[in-house]
């Protein structure tokens, strides 16, 4: 008896252990062929990712590699990370698929413009950094240094620094997801959430002068749509936990009159058997 319950135990847990191995085996494959039409284009790709700074690089500097196996490798690498950033959708969509049927239908209604909405919320972090922040920094580094330096930046350690700050600006603007969770599950309200606008703002700069170029201009780029992003989140919070708010209120009334009408049966039925 107990080798059956034990088998019927862990019949579940193989069989699960078997859907994440299909469901990895499925993501690293999808990868690896978007890696494969990306790798053709790869120094394409490159030249394109530096052209931030190329373009503030004085008249007869250009950028180095100081590596024997850097001019094949840095393409590589940037290849095979931009085809994980474009197949996030897909990697979502197989995560989505593996812890879905665990999850309830309320759930599932929240989660799901969650994920989409943190997918563009990245891609709209990367391309802010590329277009908004990328020159103002490398504006801001390759202005200051001394006259008797030429700046000439090794191709890994800028491919390195701008994987970095890719990552981080993804991060940084999932802050309305991050805020939205916050106040859906219960670990603060937004009105207490909104009393404390003025730390989260200090909080936004001290972020801003961490992650840009010492000079008010690009601490206010970063730390301004980090602000405001907040306030999206806070917005969006009140807005569905009103409606989580009124679902709970509805279905308790449902149910309240489920109950009475459950007794006024009862009582019927004992009136009429007396």
């Amino acid at each position: 008896m107990s080798n059956t319950k034990t088998s019927d135990n862990e019949q579940p847990l193989i069989a699960h252990l078997i859907e994440l191995r299909q469901r990895l085996m499925r993501i690293v494959l999808f990868v690896l062929v978007i890696f494969a039409g990306l790798f053709y284009f790869a120094n394409d790709l490159y030249d394109y990712l530096s052209a931030p700074l190329t373009a503030l690089l004085p008249p007869g500097t250009s950028m180095i590699a100081t590596d024997v196996t850097s001019p094949f490798f840095a393409p590589f690498k940037l290849a095979l990370v931009l085809a994980i950033f474009i197949g996030i959708p897909f990697i979502l969509h197989q995560v989505w698929g593996f812890i879905a049927p665990g999850l309830y239908e309320n759930e599932k209604h929240l989660a799901v413009p969650l994920l989409l909405s943190s997918i563009v919320l990245f891609y709209c972090g990367i391309a802010f950094a590329y277009y908004v922040v990328f020159p103002l920094v490398f504006g801001f580094f390759t202005s200051v240094g001394p006259e008797n330096v030429a700046v000439m930046t090794d191709i890994s350690s800028y491919l390195n620094f701008v994987l970095k700050l890719f990552f981080a600006f993804g991060v940084v603007f999932e802050i309305p997801i991050a805020t939205l969770l916050i106040l859906w599950t219960g670990v603060t309200t937004p009105k207490d959430l909104g009393a404390k606008r003025s730390y989260v703002i200090v909080g936004c700069f001290v972020i801003g002068m961490l992650l840009t170029p010492p000079d008010i201009i690009s601490q206010s780029l970063l730390a301004i749509p980090m602000w405001l992003l907040f306030e999206l989140g806070l917005v969006l919070g009140r807005i569905f936990i009103k409606d989580r708010d009124k679902e709970f209120d509805d279905e308790f009334e449902a149910a309240e009159a489920e109950d009475n009408a459950n007794r006024d049966s009862a009582s019927d039925d004992e009136s009429a058997k007396s």
